[in-house]
């Protein structure tokens, strides 16, 4: 069989029936009130009117800690921000992020920041102190002081209720807050701001409204690490198939990694899913919700060969 016929069927399997449970996915996400968002690069070679080395984008838009979990990725020729108000229009609801400008202005979203992006910027400045005065008390120290404190927090209320949680961090994660917040503000007129600590610094004055929206519910966390974790398997198939031809394989890819995706985390095998849908999909009125629900990943219809085997530990 030829490259060529194998690239058609992969299109026509994804764009004809895979992108049908795609939608209703993302009908189901826009429900939600809590979601994550990421982006990453992607280089499409046939893009109109574009040149060949010229990047495009994959936006990822998942769930929160509460199940059942989707994932949907989203392919788009740049990282302007019209693509996040586009896909999430009709979500009403907090929205994890990093400190991308292109999430701001999303109607009816309140932006809710990461500190393990925060963390990093001080881990980052501590690292480009010479060696021999990393040991010794110094002010990037003392930033990831903060933020590690925390994240000990959290550690302790991963078996806590949302309303649990939520009174706990008003009584421990408030006052670290106020805190951290009077330590940037005395420690901004001092610094370098294009120094690591400086952007540190800046970093977290500027990021301050989203970083400590995590209080406000105890169902949000404490960084976007879970969509950070959701983009990782495309970025590890990236560096192996390094780009796509055309929008439309940018697209099926999209929408075969949506399916995937979703499908493990919901503790589907997704081989035996796949082979379950392309049977069952050319013979289901593809119009009726009710039937397409039956096949979404977290659906109790699915049979027991689409279940992923566990393994004993």
């Amino acid at each position: 069989m030829s490259r060529q016929t194998l690239a058609n069927w992969i299109l026509y399997g994804a764009n004809t029936w895979l992108s049908l449970l795609y939608d209703r996915m993302r009908e189901h996400l826009l429900k939600r009130d809590i979601l994550h968002a990421d982006e990453t690069t992607l280089q499409v070679l046939r893009e109109p009117g574009r040149a060949a080395q010229t990047t495009s984008y994959l936006w990822l838009y998942r769930t929160g800690r509460e199940d059942p979990p989707i994932i949907l990725y989203d392919y788009q020729t740049t990282r302007a921000s019209k693509h996040p108000r586009q896909f999430l229009s009709g979500f009403k609801g907090y929205l994890h992020v990093d400190g991308y400008a292109g999430y701001h202005g999303i109607p009816d979203v309140a932006l809710v920041g990461c500190w393990a992006h925060a963390r990093r910027k001080f881990d980052e400045a501590l690292k480009a102190l010479p060696e021999s005065k990393r040991s010794s008390p110094v002010a990037a120290k003392e930033g990831l002081n903060f933020c590690n404190q925390l994240f000990a927090i959290e550690r302790d209320l991963k078996e806590c209720t949302p309303e649990e949680r939520y009174q706990i961090r008003q009584e421990r994660s408030r006052p670290v807050l106020d805190a951290f917040l009077a330590w940037l503000r005395t420690q901004k007129p001092k610094v370098l701001p294009k120094s690591a600590f400086g952007q540190a610094i800046l970093y977290c004055l500027n990021q301050w409204e989203k970083l400590e929206a995590f209080l406000q519910d105890g169902r949000l966390e404490i960084d976007n690490n879970r969509s950070e974790r959701a983009i990782k398997p495309f970025v590890i198939g990236r560096k192996n198939w390094l780009f796509s031809n055309t929008p439309r394989g940018a697209k099926a890819s999209a929408i075969i990694y949506s399916i995937i995706e979703t499908a493990k985390e919901n503790g589907l095998h997704p081989y035996s899913y796949l082979t379950y849908l392309f049977k069952k999909l050319p013979n289901l009125d593809t119009k009726n919700k009710d039937f397409l629900d039956q096949l979404l990943p977290w659906s109790e219809s699915l049979p027991l060969t689409c279940r992923a085997i566990k393994k004993n530990t």
